[in-house]
């Protein structure tokens, strides 16, 4: 009995290293193309797991017979999402609402078997931020360390020196719950 494709729908260089993290090597990546803009008053919650589900879809388009791994991850600052910092104006305007404050990060997972089960969790973690100078804030938002990333800010990089606290899973900041995707796949029966 042959296994079924692994095809990992997203093109983060983040996920792609926290599956390898336990031991699972996609057998293709996908990079699901779907608009991404919060309709409004979306809340963050529904935001990562409509993006998550439409991902999915997206990419089981073109690959039916696989298992399919789609998510996303959104930075939440009470009911404000938080955008994927695109420059360095961005990484700042996010670290000083970040600064001294304590926001959620939700990743929201789906999984789709070959057989066209699907599996949706989200993982929320809560961390927060101790007080920030402007300085630090102008320093990290200059690194360029933020950019590309949702909340502006990288867990796994010079951030940490920031983080006061966490509660929650970390490879779910840092972009994927491993816990809960090893625990969905293995659910599956895909080998681990």
């Amino acid at each position: 009995m042959t296994k079924s494709p692994f095809i990992l729908a997203s093109s983060s260089s983040r996920r792609l290293a926290l599956l390898k993290d336990i031991g699972i090597a996609p057998d293709k990546i996908i990079a699901a193309e779907i608009d991404e803009m919060a309709k409004v008053r979306e809340l963050p919650r529904p935001y990562a797991a409509r993006l998550a589900r439409e991902k999915l879809q997206n990419v089981a388009t073109k690959e039916p017979k696989s298992f399919i791994l789609a998510a996303d991850t959104v930075v939440a600052c009470g009911r404000r999402i938080l955008p994927k910092a695109e420059n360095e104006k961005d990484v700042r305007e996010c670290l000083k609402l970040l600064s001294g404050r304590r926001h959620h990060v939700f990743t929201a997972v789906a999984l789709r078997t070959p057989q066209g089960k699907i599996i949706e969790r989200i993982a929320d973690s809560s961390v927060t931020f101790r007080r920030m100078a402007p300085d630090e804030i102008d320093a990290y938002a200059k690194s360029g360390e933020g950019i590309g990333k949702a909340g502006g800010y990288a867990i796994q990089g010079r951030a940490a020196a920031f983080i006061r606290f966490i509660s929650g899973s970390y490879s779910n900041i840092v972009g994927l719950p491993l816990f809960e995707v090893a625990q969905m796949l293995k659910g599956c029966g895909y080998p681990l």
